[in-house]
């Protein structure tokens, strides 16, 4: 193998940032009963403190309860049965950079908006399989039932 074949291997390797690297954009706050948090796949058992990524799917499972809290102060409240997954996230105040979209397919969830949407209330968004809710106020509840 070349030094430039080497070179650009390990370049290549520094520029591309694994999916399992990916910067967390939240936390577990709370965790009663069984919820997990899956990313790429691979699920966890939600515990206080388990990193939220984009694209984390959470669930909750029958009397069981799960709270996170989101870089930009965002809080979820989720009640049993429950399934979401973080499409978008970007928070980036300084630069304008603002957007938080999620998906619902069931549950119910308590939100209190954060900064994002604060700053840029049409920002944020949470599709359900019968609608998208867009978020213009402080504090909403969304049921979703099967």
């Amino acid at each position: 193998m070349t030094i430039f074949r080497v070179l650009f291997l390990v370049l290549l390797g520094v520029a591309i940032k694994p999916a399992w690297a990916q910067e967390a954009i939240g936390y577990v706050k709370t965790v009663t009963g069984d919820a997990t948090v899956s990313d790429g796949g691979k699920a966890v058992k939600a515990q206080v403190g388990t990193p939220i990524k984009m694209g984390s799917n959470l669930k909750t499972g029958p009397k069981s309860s799960l709270g996170v809290t989101f870089k930009d102060n965002t809080v979820m409240s989720f009640g049993p049965d429950t399934e979401l997954t973080v499409d978008e996230y970007l928070y980036a105040p300084g630069k304008g950079d603002l957007k938080f979209g999620a998906s619902m397919t069931k549950g119910s969830l308590n939100v209190v908006s954060g900064v994002i949407a604060k700053l840029r209330p049409d920002a944020v968004a949470l599709k359900t399989p019968t609608g998208t809710i867009g978020v213009r106020g402080t504090n909403f509840a969304v049921r979703v039932e099967p």
